[in-house]
């Protein structure tokens, strides 16, 4: 399957050491076209640049509040004019809460699922029509090992509440669009070395940690980069 008259879009995608930005130098590296959507506009734009001259493909980089419909719509109004159809969407926008169930105020609830929940949404919506009328689409989340486990080394009840509703949509959402040659999975990491995570767990406490994990190291963002270009 050729994807070199496709674009992916990659929410999220502006750190330097985030899952984003690697998963959409390993796609270009497939011959996908890139679009990367991220708060820091700044970033986006470096990423879409570095791709462009590394891979060889066409990239945009566009500011965007993902938790903002009006955002989004603008946002993917730029992307649609610049590069070739979206085929893929990588819904890995983010962010974490450590913070324990009974200190966690409505706002801090409602600001972790603004962006790894309605964000998500706001995104899908507005791309899976596309993907069903052209018969093709890939669709991945980026959900967390927490959603499943309930909870992680920095997650708290918010962000596992918020993690698991991801995979619930990407279950659901892969029964409802499969039909139409679009398909849907959800990512679930574990601990990644990353911006996020770095500096956070040193010592006794990284060894405990790393101690479960079977090839005694953190994750790097280059492997889930790898699984979610298979996914695509």
């Amino acid at each position: 399957m050729s994807v070199s008259d496709k674009t992916a879009v990659v929410t999220g995608a502006g750190s330097k050491r985030g899952i984003g930005r690697a998963t959409a130098h390993a796609l270009a590296a497939a011959g996908w076209n890139i679009a990367v959507l991220d708060l820091d506009e700044a970033g986006a734009k470096d990423v879409a640049t570095e791709i462009a001259e590394q891979h060889g493909v066409q990239a945009v980089g566009v500011g965007c509040d993902v938790t903002d419909a009006a955002s989004v719509e603008a946002a993917l109004a730029v992307v649609e004019s610049a590069v070739p159809p979206v085929g893929a969407v990588v819904n890995n926008a983010g962010i974490t809460s450590p913070t324990p169930f009974l200190e966690v105020t409505s706002e801090e609830w409602e600001r972790i699922f603004a962006v790894n929940v309605r964000g998500s949404y706001n995104v899908t919506r507005r791309l899976a029509p596309g993907l069903v009328e052209r018969g093709f689409g890939r669709i991945v989340f980026l959900s967390s090992v927490s959603a499943e486990r309930g909870g992680g080394v920095f997650g708290g009840v918010a962000y596992s509440a918020a993690k698991a509703g991801q995979l619930g949509f990407a279950r659901a959402l892969a029964r409802e669009l499969g039909p139409n040659g679009v398909t849907v999975n959800s990512v679930a990491p574990g601990l990644i070395d990353t911006d996020i995570t770095a500096g956070k767990l040193v010592g006794e406490k990284e060894k405990q940690v790393l101690a479960g994990v079977p090839v005694g190291r953190k994750g790097r963002a280059a492997d889930v980069a790898d699984l979610i270009t298979y996914l695509c």
